[in-house]
């Protein structure tokens, strides 16, 4: 089933994010907790793609084992980093094979130790080429990437709204956002991209905190913002894993009743392959408060 059916009016889908372990033995334990989390009903599950292609078999494996194995939609995302057209339309027609329909189509970062993206000498320099490439040649449903905050290459959030518009136009079917603390700056951005004639779903892209010092890692690297009186309490709570983690169940919540309220096409959950946050908050939305 393609993800862009999904979408309706007044309805929010819920959905998850894995990534491939480097080792082959918690693959089993990944598939586990895809299948702990199928009870709450998302709608989709999505598998990252390593750095320079590293995790293919992997990506694809469990992409396709968690649609037609564990019996839950899947997206494979695919990145232009190493790949020439040619490359790609092997690694697009494997995913066809395996019954899989949705792909979130990204440039990638740049490989481990290099100051900037260099494409392929036969591959694509931006996403939006990428897009283009997929919807002229395969039918998949495409999601692209989006920004709140703005990319971190981005020189402004101008900029950056131009090729959220210029993936839009090549043929996106809906957009994913990077994580966000402030849902403020999620509904601008929704705003902003509205205003400048982007029509598709745009999801909100969440991530539970379970670690103080990975969390600001992670923001870190893609420029998201902890606002500060969440970075206050998670000072005050970082040498207790256990408080840190209810306090990312908690922030996480609150975030998701807001985004609910107003409207969100979507809600996806960045679970750094851990059920235990995504299901709590997902039990509590779905138990009526005081």
């Amino acid at each position: 089933m393609k993800i862009a059916s999904l979408f309706a009016p007044g309805r929010t889908l819920f959905s998850f994010e894995f990534f491939p372990p480097k080792n082959d033995g918690d693959v089993d334990h990944l598939l586990a907790t895809a299948r702990e989390l199928k009870i709450l009903g998302p709608a989709y599950i999505s598998v990252t793609w390593g750095a320079g292609g590293s995790t293919r078999r992997k990506t694809l494996d469990i992409v396709s084992a968690i649609k037609n194995d564990i019996g839950v939609e899947s997206m494979a995302h695919l990145t232009c980093v190493g790949a020439g057209r040619a490359d790609l339309d092997e690694i697009l027609a494997d995913i066809a094979r395996r019954g899989v329909k949705n792909i979130l189509a990204l440039r990638g970062d740049p490989p481990k130790g290099t100051a900037a993206f260099v494409p392929h000498p036969d591959g694509f320099r931006h996403a939006d080429e990428l897009v283009a490439h997929i919807r002229k040649a395969h039918d998949f449903c495409l999601g692209v990437a989006g920004y709140p905050e703005g990319h971190v290459e981005s020189p402004d959030r101008e900029s950056d709204l131009d090729n959220l518009k210029r993936k839009v136009d090549a043929g996106a079917d809906f957009v994913v956002t990077q994580l966000f603390f402030d849902n403020a700056d999620f509904l601008r951005f929704r705003d902003r991209a509205a205003s400048r004639g982007v029509r598709v779903p745009i999801v909100a892209g969440l991530m539970p905190i379970t670690n103080a010092g990975q969390v600001q890692r992670f923001t870190q690297l893609c420029g998201a913002r902890l606002p500060a009186p969440l970075l206050t309490e998670l000072d005050r709570r970082r040498d207790d894993a256990e408080a840190v983690t209810r306090l990312g169940i908690d922030h996480a919540t609150a975030q998701c009743r807001g985004l609910l309220a107003a409207g969100v096409a979507g809600i996806h959950f960045y679970t750094l392959n851990r059920s235990r946050s995504t299901a709590e908050i997902l039990r509590r939305l779905q138990t009526p408060t005081a």
